[in-house]
């Protein structure tokens, strides 16, 4: 009771005590304050649309991607059918370079592939046939193992928190549909496809094997189908792709969030001229440079769509966004300097920094992003009680002439 009353105590005297102003930070905004210090998500933005830099068509036997990664010199993709096979793909071309064969797998409906530095995870977690589906899933490979021909795998089972009713709905009638997700240092976030709503709602669950309960977190209004996204962590840029009920694709920018709350940052809708698309995966290395797989689509009317990897440049939407990270990054330098112990902590963690001026602000949210405690570092060296600070993990984010984030565990 103590830590939440001082934290309460500071909170106030922070809030009211220093001229903190929170507001929209992207200049690319018609809401822009310039004044404003802290990004409250309250950013507003003209309609917009980007066309493709180029575009590849992909092999028959690739006629049902969807998902996509950037690992290494190639993309990687999969088919949402039986097929159990990922594919590499020339980046330069869209041809083929390699295939993976995991046949102690099954595929129900692989609708998207993630990544973290050791694995690649594959979600057969599509449920867009009767929104009833038990037996939700997602395949975590060694990356190792896959190049070398023996892979290891390791299953994570789940179920939404949320979902109490399993009745049949009917083809494309569910909100607990998913075809995206990331992965974190930590967890597993997973971006759901409402045919519903035309909503996504975001769930977290532990990336490690077993079974586990998907919990919901919050949801976005997005006007349309989510069905991928992908993850620059040093950036902080969550780039989600879908299309509307008539196959207008679009990409759905997340960035300068807080932790992993991902939709507390910039939220920006750009629409993407290619009508009657069937956007599916995507995938970036920087951040800029966006590729795009989209499946087979034929319509009597409508006519006929191949199978392509589209490749766009978004410096216009997040250019500006990358060079201040840049150039707050170089604002580290040999006289800035912060350290922050232990990360694994028991009663109280330690914040000390050179800057010259006592400027720096700090926050402890957890995992989730929920703010537990706030304050300002009126001297070098600040320590920080965390005597009733429930175990788990949390992040320390730091704000001052620059920003930066250290992770901690309380045991």
């Amino acid at each position: 009771m103590r830590f939440l009353i001082l934290c309460l105590l500071i909170n106030l005297f922070y809030q009211f005590g220093y001229s903190q102003i929170s507001g929209c930070r992207d200049p690319l905004a018609i809401n822009y304050n310039a004044n404003a210090t802290i990004n409250d998500g309250s950013c507003i933005y003209n309609a917009s649309s980007i066309s493709p830099q180029s575009s590849f068509s992909l092999q028959p036997v690739l006629n049902e991607t969807s998902g996509l990664i950037r690992w290494g010199n190639f993309l990687y993709t999969h088919n949402d059918n039986t097929d159990k096979r990922i594919y590499a793909i020339d980046t330069l071309n869209g041809s083929i370079a390699n295939t993976y064969t995991f046949q102690t797998l099954t595929n129900i409906d692989w609708e998207e592939i993630s990544q973290d530095s050791l694995f690649i995870y594959i979600g057969d977690f599509g449920n867009n046939a009767n929104g009833n589906r038990t037996n939700l899933k997602i395949y975590k490979l060694n990356k190792a193992s896959i190049l070398t021909n023996s892979p290891v795998i390791d299953t994570i089972r789940f179920n939404y928190s949320n979902q109490t009713n399993f009745t049949a709905t009917g083809s494309n009638n569910t909100d607990f549909d998913c075809e995206a997700f990331i992965v974190t240092d930590d967890s597993i976030f997973l971006f759901t496809k409402q045919w519903i709503t035309k909503k996504t709602s975001l769930y977290s669950l532990p990336k490690s094997g077993g079974t586990h309960t998907a919990n919901f977190i919050t949801t976005l209004d997005v006007a349309g189908l989510i069905t991928g996204a992908t993850f620059v962590k040093n950036k902080k840029i969550v780039t989600l792709c879908g299309y509307s009920n008539t196959l207008q694709p679009f990409f759905y920018l997340l960035y300068d969030f807080n932790g992993n709350s991902f939709f507390s940052g910039n939220k920006r809708k750009v629409s993407i001229n290619l009508p009657f698309h069937q956007i599916e995966g995507i995938a970036t290395s920087n951040g800029i440079k966006f590729y795009l797989s989209n499946e087979y689509f034929f319509n009597q009317a409508l006519g006929t769509y191949p199978q392509k990897l589209t490749i766009f440049d978004l410096s216009t939407y997040l250019g500006n966004y990358i060079n201040t990270l840049t150039n707050l990054n170089q604002q580290i330098s040999e006289d800035i300097k912060i350290a922050v112990y232990p990360t694994l902590i028991e009663n109280s963690v330690v914040i000390e920094h050179s800057e010259l001026q006592s400027n720096l602000n700090y926050k402890l949210t957890d995992q989730f992003g929920k703010i537990i405690c706030i304050g300002k570092c009126k001297e070098l060296k600040t320590t920080i009680l965390l005597n009733e600070l429930p175990k788990g993990i949390y992040i320390l984010t730091t704000h001052g002439s620059f920003s930066k984030s250290f992770r901690l565990i309380k045991k």
